[in-house]
């Protein structure tokens, strides 16, 4: 396509046929549909039958290639939805310009003035003499660059009324024809950079450059799509605005803005899948140009989502969000949600990132409670979703403000109100008239739950809440939780030194613990009790903790924790779930925070992981049962 030249009359403003530009959209809209739906076949299809149905390295190479493919076709599908939107924005933002300039010349017309080539607009002699007999104001011709005074200065002659609308209509011509060159040269160099590298290979280096291929399709069409989502509404609302969408224009808004229609809660989740999906490739490439650590890590961490999803398998897995903004975004549901009877959230805890360890630990954590909840209910559907979507606070030995972020609560309440917004849009795109819906939270992510619960209106949906390894909900009864305490359920191991942490008034020589880091998290430990645990630093706090939690047990005697009640106390009114007691910290062979991490696993604490899954199954009350501390 060529630019409009600099020197663009209103003339050729007015004739340019934006028709044409939207039905060559159209044309690059069929070709970006026809891959997608290529790439749908080789994912859903052809790799899935030799997957299940052919082994060995003939077909190893087979779904190596298929897969090659698949990416190929996935690049065509994004660069070819990228030039539609760039050609049906460029036809948008013209259009608007030309709808200016008409108003205009029909305005101009209307009072019998004259529009010349250039733009100046000649305009009658009008108005009232000040002397009678006097000559009207004359006539004259308005232009862009001219003085608004056009009448001659007289004392006897009034101001001619048709000078002023004149030089508005020649500065509204004016306005529109220099819009539109402005708009056209901005597209034009958007669309000379869409261009794809030749050879049938798309390497990684090709998806950097279609991600800021987007990101200037982005800039450049903003007007045109990204004003028009729906960012501040409800998620029920966001799912009305979807559906009243045309096909085309939410193909539109997949091809381009993928990350924020994949992470916009309340649209269906398989559109969020598939929007993510593209999303996902997109971050891998931009981060692929980075040599940060940080870029790095996330790096490994988006590429192990991506692993598994290409692995497919059963149940089959929903990419519902992904970012690279804070430590990481990530929301992985193994299970439709909208369809499954028993949908579970569960929040993930301290040191929780987008990294590989997340990628494999906390989704197979997902996995595994949705595989264990259709064991427990073969007839039902399940939804087992791993949250990702706050800031999990992050602490290192030797890091005195990331133990501070685990002191406190700030990072809980910033992710209590993100974690209502998504589980209200499960609630609105959940097809059945009554799903069972539990929340669940690990660690910190208890408490992020906790906070959650007692905002107003509660969890949305909400029916169970399970807490485990907790060191508190901020709440002093689990009535405060909105859902009954007979629908609250806690697990605490008994070597789980985290769910045993002193309250405020009993951890003593926090300071200290906090800037020492594992060496001093040991000594914190001994003198105040197992708060060094986490707050002196991971690993010499855990174990800390342990010996403190030994030296010190005073605090047993009190049903306060870190975070207000101990959920597993009789105090919080709960129902505690068995769970294994856990290696204990200073166990040979053990991790030594080993006994918190264990509850789902179904490998190291069966007892655990069968109770969590029968509490999603709506099975509550064939728990196995222990008693309150």
């Amino acid at each position: 396509m060529t630019a409009l030249d600099a020197a663009l009359t209103w003339a050729q403003l007015r004739d340019i046929k934006c028709a044409e530009l939207e039905s060559a959209a159209d044309g690059w809209g069929r070709a970006s549909n026809r891959a997608d739906a290529g790439r749908d076949r080789i994912e859903k299809q052809l790799l899935t039958g030799l997957r299940e149905n052919q082994h060995g390295a003939a077909a190893d190479a087979a779904v190596g290639r298929l897969r090659r493919m698949g990416r190929n076709l996935q690049y065509v599908y994004t660069e070819c939805g990228l030039v539609r939107t760039a050609l049906n924005s460029l036809a948008h933002d013209l259009r608007v310009q030309q709808t200016a300039l008409r108003r205009a010349l029909d305005e101009a017309e209307s009072l019998k003035y004259t529009v010349h080539p250039d733009g100046s607009v000649t305009y009658p002699a009008g108005g009232a003499s000040v002397v009678e007999g006097a000559p009207l104001p004359p006539g004259g011709t308005a232009r862009v660059t001219s003085d608004p005074g056009l009448y001659p200065p007289s004392g006897l002659v009034g101001p001619n009324p048709h000078a002023a609308k004149a030089q508005d209509i020649a500065h509204r011509i004016a306005k529109a024809v220099g819009t539109a060159v402005e708009i056209d040269w901005r597209f034009a160099r958007v669309l000379r950079r869409l261009k794809a590298e030749e050879g049938l290979k798309v390497p990684d280096r090709t998806w950097t450059d279609a991600a800021g291929d987007a990101a200037a399709v982005r800039e450049a069409a903003r007007g045109y799509l990204k004003s028009r989502i729906p960012r501040d509404a409800s998620p029920a609302a966001r799912r009305e605005w979807w559906e009243h969408l045309t096909d085309e224009q939410r193909e539109e808004y997949l091809a381009v803005y993928p990350d924020q229609i994949g992470n916009l809660d309340g649209i269906p989740s398989l559109v969020r899948d598939t929007a993510n999906r593209d999303n996902l490739q997109l971050l891998i490439g931009k981060l692929e140009g980075r040599s940060d650590e940080t870029s790095g890590v996330r790096l490994a961490g988006l590429r192990e989502i991506q692993r598994q999803l290409n692995e497919g398998g059963q149940p089959p897995m929903y990419l519902l969000g992904i970012g690279d903004e804070g430590n990481g975004r990530a929301i992985v549901s193994f299970g439709n949600p909208d369809t499954a009877r028993n949908v579970a959230a569960y929040v993930p805890g301290l040191n929780t990132s987008l990294d590989k360890d997340f990628a494999t630990g906390d989704l197979k954590r997902a996995r595994d409670t949705a595989i264990g909840a259709k064991e427990m209910d073969p007839s039902s559907t399940v939804a087992s979703i791993v949250w990702l979507g706050y800031d999990a606070p992050q602490t290192e030995i030797g890091d005195p403000v990331g133990s501070l972020d685990v002191s406190g609560d700030a990072n809980a309440k910033a992710g209590a109100s993100t974690y209502n917004q998504f589980m209200a849009g499960i609630s609105a795109t959940n097809q059945n008239s009554d799903p069972h819906v539990t929340a669940i939270g690990h660690s910190y992510g208890s408490l992020t739950v906790g906070v959650a619960a007692q905002q107003r209106g509660g969890i949305p949906g909400v029916d169970d809440v399970v807490l485990v390894g907790s060191p508190g909900t901020n709440a002093r009864s689990a009535d405060e939780l909105g859902v009954g305490r007979e629908h609250v359920f806690v697990g605490a191991a008994e070597n789980d030194v985290v769910t045993k942490l002193p309250n405020d008034r009993e951890a003593s020589g926090l300071g200290t613990g906090v800037v020492g880091g594992a060496s001093t998290g040991f000594v914190l430990g001994l003198s105040g009790g197992p708060v060094g645990a986490v707050f002196g630093g991971v690993a010499g706090g855990f174990a800390g903790g342990a010996a403190g939690y030994a030296a010190q047990d005073s605090h047993t005697e009190e049903s306060d924790t870190w975070f207000g009640t101990d959920p597993a106390h009789r105090d919080f009114g709960a129902t505690r779930f068995a769970v294994s007691d856990g290696p204990r910290v200073f166990e040979s062979g053990h991790r030594p925070a080993e006994a918190h991490s264990n509850y789902f696993d179904p490998t190291k604490d069966q007892q655990s992981a069968d109770n969590i899954a029968r509490i999603v199954a709506g099975k509550s009350d064939e728990i196995e049962r222990e008693g309150p501390r």
